[in-house]
């Protein structure tokens, strides 16, 4: 293959250096990359779905399912597959006029990457094949067959981004041209796959919709003869079709997701890892079940991301089902279908699926315990009904302590609605009421046994026994971080539906209830700003009740009126963008060219903890080679230790009987990491790495350049704990700085260490 590799790089340099010229160099990387491009796609796309019709959103619904799969599956798995360095890093004399990242970054790295360490550099690294040729040529298949004449600017365009990237000095012709082949022929491939599965899947489940579009890629084409008989048959049953379908999907995604490896623990996940490695009854800032759930999946899948957030997407399909069945009882199939869209489009809820956190169970519990109490407050409410739903708060206070707020809850709905009164004469609230509060008796068990310290805790975080001094600073940082997290879109009409419903539907059971499942948690949080800061997850049980809310008040209202639709419609779209992002914020850098500083990333807690933890137990290597004895590990954080313990190899393989990293001894509870064993008792005389995270520094390109070089002016750390803890050096007979270490994902800092050799524990 020696002559086409010659050829290859002789052309590669024609088109490079010998075409060179002032008005390519302004126009090539304009084509390949620019801050307009973004804006008018979603323009183009808007103007497609609202003015093409029928056609133009099957155009953009193609282009969705088969564009951004086919580059994440197809094009990414072949880049890893072959590893081609980019001609920038392979050869001599490039003229390199792609922008990797920010200049602070190219500064520091320059232009060419090392490839004996590729997290050093900007990342994308790999050249076969070319994305952008692959998705414009794709685009360019897709748009042909939906619109025949489009070829005449599509054709244009995407040889003129496959030009732009040989002339930009970042692809090889032949990666473009592979690139080309492919996109066109995965494109062509995804369009005939999809149109036979739904040739297929419409006319056995969804036939009166057949009838209707028997093709996708022919929206004119009609069906001369039916083979269905759709008489019997009813739209209701093809949404709740439709609902299974969009569940099992959208699971199915959030596990191959957390497959992937695309994202890291958090610093809670992993500390609550550490919790599965010690049983217990409680622990001592959360109740257990976090810790079984992790327990579980991590002894299903083993000790790797995907084993402890598995059940994450597990609880989120569970949850839909619940909520998919309960709106086919009370309303239609079509309004349950379509309040999975917006939990979909919603990202505090999304986030949910993909983290392992105490939220996931708690908000499970919480829906299952309203939905059991709903059928039990019916006429034909039996006293099994109580009893599960009992049995689902007590898995909830076990899940998180927020559940304990579900007890007002009930308080609230029998003061509003006098005929579930009757209920308070039967046994089976008071069966429920038992069945939860023996649910409390391992975490009262385990508080007996430990000084009540998870009460004490508590208390101090919620600010009692404090002077209150009320403030207004907390409620604008709630409501506005809720307003985005939960969308605009659907925020804002949930809260006018709380409100506007007792005019005129204060009549409908379902709505009295459902408000009185979610509005006393949010209210109650609320108020709470006025004393403290309340963080946005602590009202997440009480969003899923709302929306539930929100849903059937506005019901008739959008059957009315076509411009609520379509702000509906576009409430969803951003919510999924939004998503998308929340899951890859590195398509941040793909639109705007720059990527987004880690400063203000929201996946700055789950990105390069691997590269810290390795920069850790590389300074516990060198310090055991150096005095040839035992050393361990001490973290300053109970995240940063738990994250360590995860990726830490030597780390993991022994938790329990002999851990290699500890958190900082100290003489009161501070975390869980106080009730076990800790390096006092276990490791006299040796030796320590003392390991800290900093905070990131402020988005200034010439500081970040200084940071990076490790010329940060060490004495603005002062203020912040720059010195070792106090209890540190009245330890160890010798405590030496040694400076920070920076972990680096994609060309950027994430996370700033500060390490410190600790010698002779006494």
């Amino acid at each position: 293959m020696h002559w086409i590799q010659s050829w290859d790089t002789a052309l590669f340099r024609f088109i490079n250096t010998t075409l060179a010229n002032p008005v390519f160099d302004q126009v090539m990387p304009f084509a390949s990359g620019n801050k307009f491009f973004a804006p008018a796609v979603v323009v183009a796309a808007g103007l497609l779905a609202w003015k093409g019709g029928r056609r133009g959103r099957l155009c953009l619904l193609m282009l969705a399912l088969i564009i951004g799969p086919g580059d994440g599956l197809v094009v990414n798995t072949l880049k890893h597959a072959l590893t081609r360095p980019r001609p920038f890093v392979a050869l001599q004399d490039v003229r390199f006029l792609g922008i990797p990242t920010t200049p602070a970054i190219t500064e520091v790295f320059g232009s060419r990457m090392s490839l004996d360490d590729p997290g050093s550099g900007p990342p994308n690294h790999n050249s076969m094949p070319s994305a952008h040729a692959a998705n414009w040529f794709a685009a360019t298949m897709i748009l042909l067959v939906y619109y025949r004449r489009s070829w005449r600017f599509m054709l244009p365009l995407a040889c003129t981004v496959a030009f732009s990237r040989v002339y930009n000095g970042v692809h090889y012709p032949s990666d473009v041209l592979v690139g080309a082949i492919l996109g066109a022929g995965y494109a062509a491939a995804g369009m005939w796959a999809l149109n036979s599965l739904w040739r297929w899947a419409g006319r056995n489940w969804f036939p009166l919709w057949w009838e209707k579009l028997p093709s996708l890629v022919n929206p004119e084409f009609n069906s001369q003869q039916s083979t269905v008989n759709t008489e019997s048959l009813n739209a209701d049953s093809h949404w709740l079709r439709l609902g299974y379908l969009m569940i099992a999907a959208t699971t199915l995604a959030h596990l191959a997701y957390l497959a992937s490896g695309a994202i890291g623990l958090s610093g809670d996940e992993a500390y609550q890892w550490v919790w599965s490695k010690h049983p217990a009854l409680s622990y001592y800032s959360k109740p257990p079940m976090i810790a079984y759930l992790q327990y579980a999946g991590t002894h299903l899948w083993g000790d790797n991301e995907f084993g402890v957030r598995f059940f994450s997407p597990v609880i989120g399909a569970v949850l839909g089902f619940l909520l998919l069945r309960f709106f086919v009882r009370e309303a239609s199939a079509r309004l349950g279908f379509l309040l999975l869209l917006i939990l979909q489009a919603t990202p505090l809820l999304a986030v949910g699926s993909i983290l392992m956190t105490i939220d996931p169970p708690s908000v499970l519990f919480w829906i299952a315990a309203m939905l059991a109490g709903w059928r039990a407050v019916q006429a034909e409410g039996k006293t099994s009904h109580w009893c599960w739903t009992g049995l689902w708060m007590g898995l909830g206070f076990l899940s998180k302590y927020t559940e304990l707020f579900q007890l007002l809850c009930w308080v609230v709905f029998f003061a509003l609605w006098k005929p579930a009164r009757v209920q308070l004469r039967r046994p089976g609230p008071y069966l429920a009421l038992l069945i939860n509060l023996l649910c409390t008796l391992p975490v009262l068990v385990w508080n007996a046994q430990h000084g009540w310290i998870t009460v004490t805790h508590v208390a101090e975080r919620g600010g009692a026994g404090q002077a209150w001094h009320p403030t207004l600073r907390f409620m604008g940082e709630f409501l506005g971080a809720e307003m985005f997290l939960l969308n605009p879109f659907f925020f804002f009409p949930a809260l006018w539906a709380a409100l506007a419903f007792w005019r005129h539907e204060r009549k409908d059971a379902r709505l009295v209830y459902l408000f009185s499942m979610g509005a006393p948690l949010f209210l109650c949080y609320s108020l709470w700003t006025f004393r403290a800061r309340v963080l946005p997850n602590w009202i997440a049980p009480s969003v899923i009740p709302l929306f539930c809310l929100s849903v059937l008040y506005w019901e008739k209202f959008l059957r009315a009126s076509r411009p609520l639709r379509i702000l509906q419609a576009a409430g969803i779209l951003f919510g999924l963008g939004i998503v998308t992002l929340l899951h890859d914020t590195g398509l941040v850098e793909k639109i705007a060219r720059h990527p987004l500083p880690a400063k203000i990333d929201p996946l700055t807690r789950v990105r390069a903890n691997a590269e810290m933890a390795r920069l850790t137990g590389e300074a516990r290597r060198q310090l055991q080679e150096k005095e040839g004895k035992p050393v361990f590990i001490i973290g300053g954080h109970y995240g940063i230790t738990g994250e360590i313990s995860f990726y830490l190899p030597e780390a993991r393989t022994n938790i329990v009987d002999q851990p290699l990293v500890y958190y900082l001894s100290s003489d009161k509870p501070q975390n869980q990491f106080y009730f076990w064993p800790g390096y006092r008792d276990r490791r006299k005389g040796q030796n320590a790495i003392f390991v800290r995270e900093m905070p990131l520094p402020p988005l200034t390109n010439g500081w970040v350049g200084k940071w990076l070089h490790g010329e940060t002016d060490l004495s603005l750390y002062a203020p912040l704990g720059f010195f070792p803890p106090p209890s540190l050096t009245n330890e160890f007979e010798s405590v030496i700085d040694l400076g920070l270490r920076h972990a680096v994902y994609r060309g950027q800092v994430f996370r700033t260490i500060q390490l410190f050799e600790c010698r002779n524990l006494k």
